[in-house]
């Protein structure tokens, strides 16, 4: 294999470059919502938490995981932002400086949702009791 060969894995986690672009979008499209640079007061009234972008390995496709203040209007914040991606693009593609600048998507962040599953399944009687098993082996 040559040193420009490049090896593609699809096990592998994101790369370095994904992550990057990933946190810059994801800074850009929560300072422009804190800011209230989109001008719909029904977005600026929702307070919308941008927890993770993730990117496509080719940069194209950008998914921003969104959650509002206190978990509230979850899909009409999706709505919204989804009605609103042509301007958050643009202001991502100024900061960004990619050839291409990747579509946005937005999708409900689950991740307390996940947790809070997770946290009552470990309180669970049996998982507990075999937890506690696997302990003592």
């Amino acid at each position: 294999m040559g040193a420009m060969a490049k090896r593609f894995d699809n096990n592998a986690g994101p790369s370095q470059r994904q992550l990057r672009v990933g946190e810059l979008i994801r800074r850009t499209l929560s300072d422009a919502l804190l800011q209230g640079t989109i001008h719909d007061p029904d977005l600026n009234r929702l307070n919308i938490t941008v927890a993770e972008v993730r990117t496509s390995p080719d940069l194209r496709i950008a998914t921003a995981y969104v959650m509002p203040l206190g978990g509230k209007n979850a899909d009409e914040a999706v709505k919204l932002l989804a009605h609103h991606s042509h301007e958050l693009r643009r202001l991502v593609g100024k900061v960004t400086k990619l050839k291409h600048t990747p579509e946005l998507r937005f999708m409900v962040d689950d991740t307390f949702d996940r947790m809070d599953e997770t946290r009552r399944l470990f309180e669970d009687e049996n998982v507990r009791r075999d937890l506690d098993k696997n302990e003592d082996d």
